[in-house]
């Protein structure tokens, strides 16, 4: 006799055969979710921002700091209906949280973190302009 699967185990689980393979045919797409602050991260040129990537591995918030006034020079953001400013005045929120939470490790991690953010920004953007699907 076999036993039945519980409450917690999928349907799926227990019929492998059924659409397991990869050429189901199904799509999946997964958006992300941003607060203002995250969002508030500008799209860069990839040397500029491992320059930022480097200055807050080093210095936490420089590189964001840097990035605000990237923000001035016109770099696009995930806010495209706030006004420039606010969004250079989150970017600026974004570093001092970073510099004043430094000393307990927090905002360098965090500072860290917001670098890798925008080299991943920066690395979309260049498939993005030269029409490359994005596969990540």
């Amino acid at each position: 006799m076999e036993p039945s699967p519980k409450d917690g185990e999928s349907a799926a689980a227990a019929e492998p055969s059924r659409g397991a393979g990869s050429s189901s045919g199904v799509v999946v797409q997964v958006r992300e979710k941003k607060g203002p602050l995250r969002a508030a991260i500008p799209y860069m040129p990839f040397p500029v921002a491992v320059i930022c990537l480097f200055l807050n591995t080093f210095v936490p918030g420089l590189g964001t700091l840097v990035s605000a006034f990237t923000v001035l020079c016109g770099a696009r953001t995930d806010l495209p209906d706030r006004h420039m400013c606010c969004v250079f005045w989150l970017n600026i929120a974004a570093a001092l949280i970073q510099i004043l939470t430094a000393i307990v490790m927090v905002g360098w991690i965090m500072s860290i973190f917001w670098g890798m953010d925008m080299v991943i920004l920066a690395i979309s953007q260049g498939y993005k302009e030269q029409g490359i699907p994005q596969q990540l």
